[in-house]
C-alpha cells in the first residue's frame, strides 16, 4: 500500500467504506495490482475510453491522486468536473471496488505543492515516463525513451496531477455465493446499503 507521499489534512471522518478497501489491499500484498485502477471516462466524441492508472494516495478522506501526462488524451477528457469512474479489481482477496466521482481542480500554490511532493515522491524509473515523447503520437525510431530520470531533473510542465473526489463507492464481493454487493453514497452520509450482486 503507497504511504510515502505525505496525505493531506483529512476532510472529515472515513467513510465506512475505506477500512474495507484497506484491508483487501492488504490482503492483495506487494503485488502490482495493489495500485492499478481502471479508469473510464468519455471522449470528446462520447465514446467511452479505458484506462489502467497507478494509485498514489489518499488526498484527505474521499478524495485519491493519479497522475497523467498532459498531453494525453485522457487530460483533457477530464477537464472540469467530468464524471469519471475507477474500477479496482483485487485478484487475491477476490473483490472489486468501483469508485465514482469527478476531478477536483486544483490551482497554485495548492496545485504547484501537490505535483512537487508527487515528483519528489517518484523513483527515477517512474520519473522517466514523463521525459518520453507525447503520447498517442507516431513513433519515431530516433526519439529518446530515458531509463530513468534523477532527483535533479525539472519537474516537466506536462506532469499533471488527476485528484478524484469520491461520490459513490460500490463493494462486489466475490468469494462465497451469492456474491456480496453493498454501495455507500456521499449524498446520503456513506451509510451503507446492500444490494443484488
Amino acid at each position: 500500500m503507497p504511504d510515502a507521499i505525505p496525505t493531506p489534512t483529512q476532510d472529515g471522518p472515513l467513510p465506512p467504506w475505506r477500512p474495507l478497501l484497506r484491508g483487501a489491499l492488504e490482503r492483495q500484498g506487494r503485488s502490482p495490482q495493489a495500485r492499478w485502477l481502471q479508469l473510464a471516462s468519455l471522449a470528446a466524441d462520447g465514446t467511452p475510453r479505458v484506462r489502467t492508472l497507478v494509485f498514489r494516495c489518499w488526498s484527505g478522506a474521499v478524495a485519491l491522486d493519479l497522475l497523467t501526462d498532459r498531453r494525453s488524451a485522457k487530460s483533457g477528457e477530464l477537464n472540469g468536473k467530468a464524471p469519471l469512474e475507477l474500477c479496482w479489481v483485487l485478484p487475491k482477496p477476490r473483490c472489486q471496488f468501483r469508485l465514482r466521482g469527478h476531478r477536483l481542480p486544483l490551482a497554485g500554490e495548492e496545485e504547484r505543492q501537490a505535483l512537487d511532493r508527487h515528483w519528489q515522491g517518484l523513483t527515477p524509473t517512474g520519473r522517466a515516463l514523463w521525459g518520453w515523447p507525447a503520447p498517442g503520437e507516431p513513433l519515431q525510431a530516433d526519439a529518446p525513451f530515458p531509463r530513468e530520470l534523477g532527483e535533479d531533473a525539472p519537474r516537466p510542465e506536462h506532469f499533471e496531477l488527476l485528484r478524484v473526489r469520491l461520490q459513490r463507492v460500490e463493494l462486489l464481493e466475490l468469494a462465497g455465493h451469492p456474491h456480496r454487493r453493498r454501495r455507500w453514497l456521499a449524498d446520503k452520509d456513506w451509510q451503507e446499503e446492500w444490494i443484488n450482486p
